[in-house]
């Protein structure tokens, strides 16, 4: 079930629950995203609203732990409040410090390689105890089946021959034995921040936890190409195995993505391609 918002509901709920600041001016945000709205508030804040029923959780894990991950060389959101339920809208909703940037275009970009790279490092270094499970931790082949259908409904889009052979060839890559690290398991061109070409911040933790931090590689294939790529592989400096992983996280995210959102979101749907020929070509 997806809800729709508006900025009328988020100054009722302010009104409600947040009074000192229900004056502010509240601007939406433009966004790709597919779990979330955002809106601006007066200058230093935004407001985070799921959309639907599965991210709700997202907001208590991301109040919880976010202010635990330190130290981290780039800036990641601030909460500054929990919203409760209420004035017609049924879930919990954030308040978070607003961070600025934009969103990278794809492409040979080694300043934010270098930077992004450095981050996803800082981050599998945390001391992951009693963090939580990441939904994208497990072993790739808990994906199997439904991989294996998304390559079957995007047939028309796609070498589906090509594309089942590069993920059978992740699926034989040994599986992650070590301890389980924090992970973002997200780290989309939505989901950074740049300026001037450098990495600024790091947003929507809502899939934070631990598990095979592999998952983490995945801008390799949906953000970096060319020498980026190779500075980012040469900085998170992860085996051969831990990379085919990866390779694997982003080629199973996209063909997922792309049946499913090729009629509604053509931002999301574009990438997807985008990654598909990369890890084909890799």
């Amino acid at each position: 079930m997806f809800i729709e918002t508006s900025p009328d509901l988020v100054r009722r709920l302010l009104r409600a629950q947040f009074p000192d600041w229900a004056d502010r001016p509240i601007t939406p945000v433009q966004s790709f995203g597919t779990v979330n709205d955002l809106y601006r508030l007066g200058s230093d804040m935004v407001v985070r609203l799921p959309r639907r029923e599965d991210a709700a959780g997202d907001v208590q894990r991301e109040l919880e732990w976010l202010p635990r991950l330190t130290p981290l060389p780039t800036a990641i959101p601030v909460p500054v409040g929990q919203g409760m339920p209420g004035e017609g809208y049924p879930w919990n909703w954030s308040v978070f410090r607003w961070l600025t940037g934009e969103n990278p275009v794809v492409g040979d970009i080694p300043l934010v390689a270098k930077d992004l790279a450095e981050f996803v490092v800082a981050l599998r270094r945390i001391d992951p105890a009693s963090g939580p499970a990441s939904d994208r931790g497990g072993p790739l082949a808990d994906r199997d089946r439904e991989t294996r259908e998304a390559i079957d409904q995007a047939r028309d889009m796609i070498d589906a021959d090509a594309a089942t052979a590069a993920w059978e060839a992740a699926l034989q890559a040994p599986q992650w034995s070590e301890p389980a690290r924090w992970t973002h398991a997200d780290l989309g061109p939505g989901n950074i921040l740049v300026t001037d070409d450098r990495l600024t911040a790091v947003i929507d933790f809502g899939l934070l936890g631990v598990g095979d931090p592999a998952v983490d590689l995945i801008p390799a294939w949906n953000l970096f190409t060319g020498s980026a790529r190779a500075t980012f592989r040469s900085i998170v400096d992860v085996d051969e195995a831990a990379w085919a992983r990866g390779r694997g996280w982003a080629l199973s995210i996209s063909l997922i993505q792309l049946p499913y959102y090729r009629d509604t979101n053509p931002v999301i749907t574009a990438n997807s391609l985008h990654v598909i020929t990369e890890v084909l070509r890799d």
